[in-house]
């Protein structure tokens, strides 16, 4: 069987003028990068402001296992399904982060016959986007630190500095450091340490901003200390914002590539999903609508991470409104959630497919809570039996809930057809969207809210440093933020080992950290790593290129 990478490279790209010309984007409004890149210029989403907007339509998944569940591959296999219908159909998704990439789950563009191209480029650095993420978090760092070298007359607390620096790579080795060692011409001594960049709040504001001077005001909010008394200090009052515009300037363009089936696909930011929003920028999610019939877009992990800060987070901030949601799974996941082993998942076995189905039907029902018509697809593996297929049929049918079986791996297009006209019908429903809590409610009544109605929780429980925190957080005026929970993406709860629809558990908040320029604030529940190391085996060591300069081993 081929693999994703010999498909991806026997397949034949369109020029990426004729695959702008199929959303009705003129030559001059791209600026290329080669022949199958282009950045998409400001002035195309300005001379379009106000035209009737397209129907959005956002792709979720049940509970991962950890290899996922093709969230991606059912986005893109869902826009070309559309365009076989003869649909103006797009696909807007976040850039791969070079971390996952050389570490465990590898490459991030699809799969099979539903991918995004050209795959080796957009994996490994792409247009550069994520390297001016990383220069512009770390020139604010190294302001600040400067700013303490150079007299500190904002009063800075080197203890109380909370804006580390930034990679895109996994190295647990950097987690913890100790900064300015060396004397006092190498700066302050002072204990700090590294973020993966798709954890970066400049990552999250290069997603959330509507424009240039919203993006200038989101990165002047940044928090990267406190005083001596609490008081927080900003990216503004270290007359950082001018030249972190500088540097995100091309960046903030949104990119334009193709699927396989020349579909056009706009990726653009890359916050992850369970420490960040999950989600692709605001910028090519309004420029999609404005230029399709339909734009199809993913959220990071499954309904309770990534859709909820969709429409909690994005969707609230930009005003959109989706018309329908998709919930993927996969029968192995079902298998996974009912307990059984990653070596045993290929095996045929009903029981333990209807003994999953919990956990998607939870899933379903946190879509549902939004006032959204959901829908469910299934996203076919070779193993999985005819029975086992039937089993999640009935479950869904049960509950009033259309299921489409996708064969877009193998298919592509073709095989999202079934699923395409699912999404058709969902999204001529009545939309009824509200995000789950209103901003001025308290700080512990939004948490609750999402853990008892998204994971299924008993209640919250925080720790003395977060109960500080919190303090904290409201005397300096930031209760008012959203909230972006950050937890793991392996349970419905924030104990990764337990799968499954869990009941009867408290999810327990150890932190909580303002990112004020991207409008929410972090709860951290559980042990989430925002630096993650390589396995014992990284993908790393697969990737190899030959001597005709051809890249070996990217998946």
């Amino acid at each position: 069987m081929a693999d994703d990478l010999s498909i991806a490279r026997a397949a034949t790209l369109l020029p990426i003028t004729e695959v702008a010309s199929r959303l009705g984007l003129r030559p001059d409004e791209l600026e290329q990068y080669g022949d199958y890149k282009a950045k998409v210029k400001p002035e195309a989403l300005a001379r379009r402001a106000g035209a009737p907007a397209g129907k959005l339509i956002l792709m979720t998944a049940m509970t991962p296992t950890p290899a996922g569940e093709g969230k991606t591959t059912l986005s893109i296999g869902l826009a070309q399904g559309l365009a076989r219908l003869g649909r103006r159909a797009c696909v807007a998704l976040r850039e791969p982060s070079l971390g996952p990439v050389f570490g465990v789950k590898g490459g991030a563009t699809g799969g099979g016959y539903s991918q995004v191209l050209p795959m080796e480029d957009i994996n490994l650095h792409f247009t550069g986007d994520i390297h001016a993420v990383t220069t512009a978090h770390n020139l604010l760092a190294a302001l600040a630190d400067n700013h303490l070298q150079q007299g500190n007359p904002l009063g800075l607390d080197p203890r109380r500095m909370v804006f580390p620096r930034v990679l895109d790579l996994c190295d647990r080795a950097l987690r913890s450091i100790v900064l300015g060692l060396g004397g006092p011409g190498n700066g302050v001594p002072r204990e700090g340490g590294f973020e993966i960049t798709a954890a970066s709040e400049v990552m999250a504001i290069l997603a959330l901003a509507s424009d240039l001077p919203d993006l200038r005001v989101r990165l002047g909010r940044i928090v990267v200390g406190y005083t001596t008394d609490g008081r927080p200090v900003t990216a503004q009052a270290l007359e950082a914002p001018g030249a972190m515009m500088a540097t995100l300037r091309e960046a903030f363009k949104p990119n334009l590539v193709q699927t396989i089936e020349g579909v056009p696909a706009f990726v653009h930011a890359g916050p992850f999903g369970n420490v960040g929003p999950g989600v692709s920028s605001v910028q090519a999610t309004r420029l999609g609508l404005q230029l399709a019939e339909f734009l199809v877009t993913e959220a990071g992990f499954g309904s309770d991470l990534g859709a909820e800060k969709f429409l909690d987070i994005k969707c609230r901030h930009a005003g959109l409104t989706p018309n329908a949601v998709v919930v993927g799974g996969t029968i192995r996941a079902l298998k996974y959630q009912a307990g059984k082993g990653l070596n045993t998942l290929a095996e045929p076995d009903v029981a333990a497919v209807e003994a999953g189905i919990p956990n998607l039907e939870k899933h379903v029902e946190n879509m549902q809570a939004f006032g959204l018509p959901v829908g469910v697809a299934l996203n076919r593996f070779t193993t999985d039996s005819p029975e086992e297929i039937a089993a999640v049929a009935t479950a869904m049918e049960r509950r009033g809930v259309p299921l489409a079986v996708a064969d877009i791996w193998a298919r592509g297009g073709e095989g999202g057809r079934e699923l395409a006209e699912m999404v058709v019908e969902l999204s001529d429903q009545p939309t009824h969207y509200r995000p789950l809590y209103d901003l001025d409610q308290p700080v512990k009544e939004k948490i609750a809210m999402i853990a008892t109605r998204m994971y299924g929780a008993e209640g919250v429980v925080y720790t003395a440093e977060a109960e500080k925190r919190l303090r904290e957080i409201e005397a300096n005026g930031y209760a008012n933020l959203a909230i972006c929970m950050a937890k793991t993406q392996n349970s419905l709860s924030d104990q990764s080992t337990l799968r499954g629809r869990p009941t009867g558990f408290q999810v327990t908040i150890r932190d909580l950290k303002v990112f004020a320029g991207a409008g929410y604030l972090v709860a951290y529940a559980g042990n989430i790593l925002t630096m993650p190391g390589l396995p014992k085996e990284p993908a790393a060591a697969r990737i190899n290129l030959d001597d005709h300069w051809h890249i070996e081993g990217l998946f």
